[in-house]
């Protein structure tokens, strides 16, 4: 007699992975908040997040930790989105904490490392227990040793040698007033895997994804857009270019790639043929040190 075999796609069980992971969060902590800043990661999140709690709406908000550097088709996507799933959206904006003396401008004009400060007071000030971020561990060394529910102290700090073990997908939700939870669903996709999802769940995306024309400035091999908050310097010269993004991150420090793939299926071949991660190749706050995320991380940063 033949016997079926039940297999499980791929696909399909990194997904399950992660809406369990979802639903391990609503059912343990009081006060979740999904960290959404219409790239890439964040949007595949809110899809998981749409299936984990189906038919009924999703039951956190969301919140956009706003540099005031950002791409115009990003924070056009973001808006459509979440009016379209109704989902309460916070913005945590560094321009109103530059004003109020929270943080200031950095001299190199990047707004990065300046989120943190704004980050920790809107979790302080919503009493936000657990943060849904969307950092994968193939994207750099320092989010490897993330584990999927990340430890925050009391002053929101990371600290990789005080972190709980997960052995079985076992969690340990147990925090102290003050205390907080980064959980990463996406902790065991790849850049690949995103993309092929994408494909699968047929999810939209903001337009720079994919190849267009743009002006942009060649600056130590890295392709920046030239716009208001990155103007060019003595000496420098801009040039039209067929560029995509390949992360969303603050305008002032996020490069694009040369591409010709401007549609999902594209991607993913030019993707699966890269040998370098998507911030190696465009984040320019990387670039800062050896140690630059481990720095912003053990600071509070996503």
């Amino acid at each position: 007699m033949s016997r079926s075999r039940y297999r499980v796609s791929h696909l399909d069980a990194i997904e399950a992975e992660s809406i369990f992971v979802m639903r391990e969060v609503v059912a343990e902590f009081e006060r979740p908040v999904l960290l959404f800043s219409g790239g890439k990661d964040s949007i595949v999140m809110l899809r998981l997040a749409e299936k984990a709690f189906a038919p009924a709406r999703i039951p956190f908000p969301v919140m956009h930790v706003d540099t005031g550097h950002n791409f115009a088709e990003v924070l056009a996507f973001r808006d459509r989105r979440v009016d379209e799933l109704g989902v309460q959206l916070i913005v945590a904006s560094v321009p109103e904490a530059l004003d109020s003396g929270l943080v200031r401008e950095p001299a190199d004009g990047m707004r990065n490392r300046i989120q943190t400060p704004v980050l920790l007071d809107a979790v302080e000030k919503y009493r936000f227990d657990a943060l849904f971020g969307g950092a994968r561990r193939d994207e750099e060394k320092a989010r490897a040793k993330e584990r999927v529910f990340s430890f925050r102290d009391e002053f929101g700090q990371w600290d990789p040698r005080n972190q709980r073990p997960e052995l079985w997908s076992l969690y340990n939700a147990r925090v102290a007033p003050g205390e907080s939870i980064r959980v990463f669903p996406l902790s065991n996709w790849t850049e690949l895997d995103v993309w092929h999802y994408i494909a699968r769940e047929r999810i939209g995306l903001p337009e720079i994804y994919f190849a267009h024309e743009r002006e942009v400035v060649d600056r130590g091999g890295m392709l920046y857009a030239v716009h208001e908050h990155l103007p060019l310097r003595e000496g420098e010269t801009a040039r039209t270019d067929r560029v995509r993004y390949r992360t969303v991150g603050d305008a002032s420090c996020t490069a694009a790639v040369r591409s010709d793939a401007d549609t999902v299926e594209k991607i993913i071949e030019e993707v699966a043929a890269t040998r370098i991660t998507e911030r190696g190749a465009t984040r320019g706050d990387d670039r800062v040190s050896e140690a630059a995320m481990e720095d912003r991380k053990r600071e509070g940063y996503f």
